[in-house]
């Protein structure tokens, strides 16, 4: 199948249900109560992880006869555009972090000792030195073990995305190569055999902030991405490889429930995606719910979804201590997640429409800007 169409529904509302995830998950496990699945954030940064691998395949699909992925011009754009994306916002918020981190740690040893948990490492939230800082700025943050959880922000998993950015034109040249399939399945075992040699070397990330912990996860979105350009039986081909991979047992906690969760996320996906090869009814409601997903509300949803991501815990600590200090063991933990959600998510969205608005949209305007000047440059006879 050559898909029509440049906009797939489902995406926007799949974008903004992974950042609620990780909102809600981190505000059940900082308020105390355990709900089932929702209490694990990140199985929505893995949602993420397979969306960004999707969207990345997707764009590359429809611009690669405009764009040849042969020329370092084409990589040297796409990293450009990805980097003005990510670090205006980004750069914002870890100024912000650093700036309130003694603050931050002090609402979190609130959090921590009312709730019986281990105490934080202080320097996650008191390492304001010029060496963190440039480890941030550059995102290099995500290779290194001591530096890849190390600010009051969840940004893991924005050094992770950049590797991700890094390697993706040199693994789609050799997906081209390799034909699909076999190329995949060879990147995963790459990637498994790296991360078991760090396991064995006794390197131990805080988070799985090492491109190849997470390679499997990305290749997941990847596959299903490809699916939309290929006939149907190669599609089947690629999501039943995205089933298997999404089940390598690296990148986190690997038990049972979530390994099961992973799963349905692939299979979710897959068939909102791909919900006209589904039978009868299974395909119209599948097609119904990725209309449903692509409205107008979860459109907004999906926009503001890295604006709320990055901002929400320097929020929700100091609202979470606030509302145990005032009210202690006197209420449940359902009622104080009740309280911390309410005063949380309409204070991360209206900052996250501020951010989107005044920096990350002028931010990706600048790059579109800083790249036509670069190309016209070149273009100018000598």
């Amino acid at each position: 199948m050559i898909i029509e169409s440049k906009r797939i529904g489902c995406l926007d509302g799949l974008r903004g249900l992974a950042a609620l995830w990780v909102i809600l998950g981190h505000s059940l496990q900082l308020t105390g109560w355990h709900l089932p699945i929702l209490s694990s954030p990140d199985l929505g940064v893995d949602l993420f992880i397979m969306l960004s691998g999707f969207l990345m395949v997707f764009h590359y699909r429809l611009r690669e006869t405009a764009n040849p992925w042969e020329k370092p011009a084409t990589w040297f754009g796409f990293w450009l555009k990805r980097f003005f994306r990510i670090a205006p916002l980004y750069y914002v918020m870890l100024c912000m972090a650093l700036l309130l981190g003694p603050q931050l740690y002090q609402a979190r040893m609130v959090i921590d000792t009312f709730l019986a948990h281990g105490p934080q490492l202080p320097e996650r939230y008191l390492d304001d030195s010029l060496g963190n800082l440039l480890m941030h700025v550059s995102f290099l943050f995500g290779l290194h073990p001591a530096y890849a959880f190390r600010t009051a922000l969840p940004d893991w998993s924005l050094g992770l995305e950049m590797q991700f950015y890094a390697v993706f034109p040199i693994a789609m040249l050799l997906l081209r190569k390799t034909r699909w399939l076999p190329g995949a399945a060879l990147i995963a075992l790459v990637g498994f055999v790296i991360a078991k040699a760090i396991q064995a070397a006794h390197i131990d990330f805080p988070m799985p902030s090492f491109l190849p912990l997470k390679m499997h996860v990305f290749l997941c979105g990847m596959l299903i991405a490809n699916g939309l350009f290929v006939t149907p039986r190669q599609t089947v081909m690629n999501g039943l490889l995205a089933v298997i991979l999404v089940m390598i047992p690296i990148g986190g906690d690997m038990t049972t429930t979530k390994i099961g969760v992973r799963l349905l996320l692939v299979v979710g996906f897959f068939a909102l995606v791909h919900c006209h090869l589904l039978p009868g009814l299974i395909g119209r409601l599948g097609d119904r719910v990725s209309s449903l997903m692509g409205n107008r509300f979860c459109h907004w949803l999906g926009e503001l979804s890295f604006g709320v991501y990055l901002i929400h815990l320097l929020l929700l600590q100091p609202i979470a201590a606030l509302v145990i200090r005032h009210f202690g063991a006197g209420i449940s933990a359902p009622e104080r997640f009740a309280m911390v959600v309410a005063a949380l998510l309409p204070t991360a969205y209206v900052l996250a429409y501020l951010g989107f608005t005044r920096i990350e949209g002028p931010g990706q305007k600048l790059g579109r800007k800083v790249l036509e000047k670069i190309r016209g440059r070149r273009l100018e006879p000598a």
